[in-house]
């Protein structure tokens, strides 16, 4: 405001010099014409400011970048924060050949129960078992107990009844980690509805060098691999 009422009395003080100049060499009426359509200009009109605008255009572009950038971040984070949980199914190995209701091993069982334990009991790539669960079937706890004296580990035993609730406990307190579960087949195909897997391949009873890979992610469907050993 004060550079406008500045400029404009500097441009009547220069209609008066101009008025002053003129009337050297024309009539005073002519002179006081012109001053007075001059000065009615300079009132009527004036200078326009200069105002400078930010260019609008670049905030969407700016506003784009960000969202992508915090997107990129947010899945980087979920993705390194994912896991997989690994869940071993295996059955009790050979029983000793009798009448009594809960058989031992025999001795080609307590072979294949040192052979499981020599396979993972020892340190594997993926790390040892963090945790392992039995039936309490005298032939299951007989098979791992190689495997957990190995291990220094004790197992976790549970009923037949119990097996959805063992499943359900392996995964809470085993995230992301190796988990050896025994038991008899129908306690296994109890284990792995809970698991989400659905029923497993089906195998005759004696085949108990069959275990199977259950390998559950954070993101997606549970997958099955069926091994012998």
């Amino acid at each position: 405001m004060q550079r406008q009422t500045r400029s404009a009395a500097n441009g009547l003080r220069q209609s008066e010099r101009d008025f002053a100049s003129c009337t050297k060499n024309h009539p005073p009426g002519a002179c006081m014409h012109a001053f007075r359509t001059a000065t009615s200009y300079d009132c009527a009109m004036e200078r326009p400011g200069i105002t400078r605008y930010r260019r609008p255009f670049l905030a969407p572009v700016w506003l784009t970048f960000l969202i992508v950038v915090v997107g990129c971040g947010v899945l980087f984070a979920v993705w390194h924060g994912a896991t997989t949980t690994v869940v071993v199914l295996a059955r009790p190995v050979e029983k000793d050949p009798g009448t009594i209701d809960d058989p031992p091993l025999s001795a080609e069982g307590e072979e294949r129960a040192q052979r499981l334990a020599h396979l993972f009991g020892a340190t594997l790539s993926v790390g040892p078992l963090d945790g392992i669960y039995v039936s309490d079937e005298r032939r299951a706890q007989q098979t791992v107990a190689p495997l957990a004296e190995r291990l220094h580990r004790a197992a976790v035993v549970f009923s037949a009844a119990d097996a959805r609730t063992a499943g359900a406990r392996a995964l809470r307190e085993h995230v992301g980690g190796t988990v050896l579960v025994v038991g008899s087949g129908a306690t296994l195909q109890q284990v792995a509805h809970e698991l989400g897997v659905g029923s497993l391949t089906s195998a005759p009873a004696e085949e108990a060098d069959v275990i199977y890979l259950v390998s559950i992610p954070s993101f997606g469907h549970a997958h099955v691999l069926r091994l012998q050993y």
